[in-house]
């Protein structure tokens, strides 16, 4: 079950999968622990599976397995809170069936028989869930439908659960898989550290802070043999998964100003003013005149 290694992990996606050692082994506890069976790896076939770099990302924190027939995607997240998960789990779900179904297979008469899949959200980010705070929900694609449909054509359901925090231990998931518990330890050691730094550590500052949160957690008891074998690993996963959020947050950023930059041009060219624009797009006047600087004056 080894990742593609064009495809850098992060360490939920390295913990209960891609670790050498254990992965499988956690992967499976995870697993028994969300659906309350008793798998074990002599009687359960195991294919980790991932989509090509040039067609997603290049960073992964997330797990795909195919068990026994389900096509099962686990996904850690843990910047700002996203409503639109069904819908980048159906996109993940295809792209993975471009790896798994034959191109010719999909013309034939009979019937092709694909993984039944299974979609789960662990949040484990430092944002407060103000719209939907609740622990555990079902996120469903046909909330985004423009139109509303009883039966909807067209649906994926993600099991979306809030690991982080205090109320996250009570989760039955984490309850039930020791090694989730732990993570969910480590993580809450990671981030207390790693919010005391500031806004805008330096490279060596964040270093040292993930080396006192992995030694932390080897003296507490937390996932000592994993962070004891890969502490070197651990830290170069985490100042990768930095860059990546930082990297991700930038992106967001440009599409914002980018969407506002646009507004304001299209109000521009409807006849509104300078100072509504400004108002209404939270920008300054003087932004707003550089916006639509190369603008034709609207026709009165």
């Amino acid at each position: 079950m080894k990742a593609n290694s064009k495809i850098k992990s992060g360490v939920f996606a390295d913990l209960f999968c891609d670790d050498e050692k254990d992965g499988k082994k956690n992967f499976l506890s995870l697993y028994n622990a969300i659906h309350g069976t008793n798998l074990t790896l002599e009687n359960t076939k195991l294919e980790r599976k991932q989509i090509p770099q040039a067609i997603y990302k290049t960073f992964d924190t997330d797990i795909s397995v195919l068990v026994n027939g389900r096509l099962f995607v686990l996904i850690e997240h843990q910047s700002t809170p996203n409503e639109n998960m069904p819908l980048r789990c159906l996109e993940y779900f295809v792209h993975l069936l471009y790896g798994i179904v034959p191109a010719k297979t999909r013309y034939h008469e009979t019937l092709f028989k694909i993984p039944t899949p299974e979609f789960y959200v662990f949040y484990n980010g430092s944002r407060k869930l103000r719209k939907n705070p609740e622990l555990e929900r079902t996120m469903r694609l046909s909330d985004a439908f423009i139109e509303p449909q009883e039966e909807p054509t067209c649906e994926v359901k993600v099991k979306f659960a809030n690991i982080s925090g205090e109320a996250g231990k009570n989760l039955p998931v984490v309850k039930k898989c020791a090694i989730m518990k732990e993570y969910c330890e480590f993580m809450k050691i990671v981030a207390r550290r790693r919010a005391a730094l500031g806004p805008f550590p330096s490279d060596s500052e964040l270093i040292d802070c993930y080396e006192k949160a992995i030694n932390e957690a080897i003296f507490k008891g937390i996932l000592v043999d994993y962070l004891s074998r890969k502490a070197t690993e651990v830290k170069n996963m985490f100042f990768d998964e930095y860059d990546y959020d930082l990297d991700m947050e930038a992106k967001k950023e440009d599409a914002r100003i980018e969407k506002a930059e646009e507004d304001a041009r299209s109000f521009y060219a409807n006849g509104a003013s300078i100072e509504l624009i400004a108002k209404s797009l939270h920008m300054t006047e003087e932004q707003v005149k550089e916006i639509v600087a190369a603008q034709p004056a609207p026709a009165n």
